[in-house]
């Protein structure tokens, strides 16, 4: 510090000399020549007193008389005169001197004050210098520390990576042995299901044939009494049936020894070339149905009379959205009601208290809500948005957690896999995404080449993913090997997807007005659902199985409901909305309907 002092106070006079040396030199011979005209001045003021006696003494002598003497005298008057006139002159050039000298001394009084505030603004210039050095001094510190840290993180991410890299290997070792094991658990169910197909054909086979000898002998004998055929072995089976007639064992595996499932109904009616209504014929010839208790085959189906009752009675009606609705989902764990819609909301309804009013209002979306989704505990949902991003909150404190955005087309659907860590997205832009919640970043992107309309994910580990496509085809997804199965072509393009709860059997709903019914061990459609009425309503339209995957339901154009059940009978149409059904969904846990259509309303139906 005391060499920057010596420097600065060098600086310093430096510049007062250069000062001086403009503020003076310019005066310099001004002020030498007023010194001059000073001491001129002085001098002819003295010559003049001179004179001045010398004049009195003249004077004097003249007075006294003499010639000489006035020659002398009107000389010395002249002389007198000049030395006046220059007197006078000299007085003026003095005065403009003395003006020029006030003049030059309000200069250097102003420059003086613009000295003083430079002086002042280097004082402070100085001391903001000194503050930067200090700062600088700290900056150069805390580089050196942040570069000390950077060195310490730099040796531990590299510990990690190796760390990391032998975990990989590891891992990948153990994802090789899964998948062996899960080869060889395939080859052993595929023995199994072998198998058990073969015993079940010939079971099948065998209640067909006895199915067919009771149900002729029920038919020879229209006239016997109840009482005679109740001991026959035709009412036997008859009542067998009755006990037995839900079409459980068609998505089911074995039949049991005194079971009968429709499936094999239908077969033994197909053989011996009955159809329905000669089938309640001959159930009403064998006593099991009352003469003034009959009715059609239809009505049988609607009440439920082959399997589980239909939910034909409007428990709610409730305006759920200020526009068009377009999604609906039932909790898994609570009878709760999720509703998204063109306001951009997702809302909340208790349908267990009966509230028209939301439990909660899940904000965030800034564009119209296509799908809504619970994870398998219930405790989060997951919607997709016409924004082009997806989103996930929590039902507890209707939070909202994440926000998914990556995509160039708007969302249609979204579903969890390996919850609650992995969610993937099927979007208009043509692609699927898989998106890692903890660090709510894409880990991967699949190109499909087609718009994406609805998904679905195959177990909780979400190995296969399954999605529906503009271009007409269900595309399969296995995000273990990162392969993709083999292309199912439908006849139209695809707006939704549904998977039944074994994960055996899918329903696509397609544009051409069907549901298709597909056996995914086979890959292939087993059963086309229709009717003359139904009419898909939107290219997001979606159907749902029911919790046992016997029932399917989907909305039409009309505002109606269709059922359908998994053997293809129409069991019931429930009417309640005005307008399009958009979307329906299935209770998990009871036989609830809930379904949201262009009217903005929602409407719960149930079975009693």
């Amino acid at each position: 510090m005391s060499t920057e002092e010596h420097v600065w106070r060098a600086h310093v006079v430096r510049r007062l000399r250069e000062r001086n040396r403009k503020e003076c030199d310019n005066f310099k011979e001004i002020i030498e020549q007023n010194n001059r005209l000073i001491d001129h001045v002085a001098q002819l003021k003295a010559d003049n007193l001179k004179i001045s006696v010398e004049n009195e003494q003249l004077r004097s002598a003249v007075s006294t008389g003499g010639t000489g003497s006035n020659v002398a005298i009107a000389t010395l008057e002249k002389k007198l005169l000049s030395q006046q006139e220059e007197l006078t002159d000299l007085h003026k050039r003095k005065g403009e001197n003395s003006q020029m000298i006030v003049d030059l001394n309000q200069k250097v009084e102003q420059q003086r004050i613009i000295i003083s505030e430079k002086e002042h603004s280097l004082a402070e210039q100085q001391t903001n210098n000194n503050r930067l050095r200090a700062e600088v001094q700290l900056l150069h510190s805390s580089l050196e520390e942040l570069k000390k840290l950077n060195n310490t993180m730099l040796d531990e991410h590299t510990a990690l990576q190796l760390a990391f890299s032998s975990l990989e290997d590891k891992l990948r070792g153990v994802q090789d042995e899964n998948r062996r094991l899960l080869e060889r658990l395939m080859q052993y169910k595929s023995k199994d299901a072998d198998k058990l197909n073969e015993e079940n054909e010939s079971i099948i086979r065998k209640r067909s044939a006895k199915l067919k000898r009771d149900l002729e002998d029920a038919v020879r004998e229209p006239g016997s009494s109840s009482s005679n055929t109740a001991s026959s072995p035709g009412a036997a089976s008859a009542a067998s049936l009755q006990r037995n007639s839900s079409p459980a064992q068609f998505v089911g595996g074995l039949i049991g020894d005194e079971d009968f499932d429709e499936a094999a109904i239908n077969g033994a009616m197909e053989a011996i070339g009955l159809d329905d209504n000669e089938y309640i014929s001959a159930r009403f010839t064998a006593g099991e149905i009352g003469e003034n208790s009959r009715a059609s085959i239809d009505t049988l189906k609607a009440t439920g009379y082959l399997g589980q009752a239909n939910p034909t009675k409007i428990l709610m009606k409730f305006e759920a959205h200020e526009n068009e609705s377009h999604a609906v989902r039932w909790s898994p764990v609570e009878r709760m009601v999720a509703t998204g819609g063109a306001d951009r909301k997702v809302k909340l309804w208790d349908i267990g208290k009966n509230s028209t009013e939301p439990r909660a209002i899940l904000s965030g979306s800034s564009a119209g809500i296509n799908s809504v989704d619970f994870d398998s505990t219930g405790a989060y949902i997951l919607g997709t948005s016409n924004d082009y991003g997806a989103r996930v909150w929590t039902v507890m404190d209707n939070r909202l957690r994440h926000t998914l955005t990556g995509h160039s087309g708007k969302v249609m659907a979204a579903k969890y896999v390996q919850e609650p860590i992995k969610v993937v997205t099927g979007s208009h832009d043509r692609t699927l995404k898989i998106w890692d919640l903890r660090s709510i970043a894409c880990i991967e992107t699949k190109f499909a080449g087609s718009s994406c309309n609805d998904l679905v994910t195959t177990d909780s580990l979400g190995s296969t993913i399954i999605s529906g496509h503009y271009d007409k085809k269900i595309r399969f997804w296995d995000i273990r090997t990162e392969k993709q199965a083999d292309d199912v072509l439908m006849p139209a393009k695809i707006t939704s997807l549904d998977l039944s709860k074994d994960c055996n059997y899918l329903i696509c709903s397609v544009r051409d007005d069907t549901i298709k019914l597909l056996d995914l061990r086979k890959n292939q459609v087993i059963s086309t659902f229709t009717n003359e009425h139904f009419k898909i309503s939107c290219d997001f339209a979606r159907a749902s199985f029911n919790s046992s995957g016997l029932k399917i339901a989907c909305g039409s154009a009309d505002g109606a409901i269709y059922i359908w059940n998994v053997n293809g009978f129409l069991e019931a149409t429930l009417k309640g909305h005005s307008t399009a059904v958009n979307a329906v969904s299935w209770s998990p846990n009871n036989n609830m309907l809930a379904s949201v259509g262009k009217n903005k309303r929602c409407t719960i139906y149930s079975d009693s």
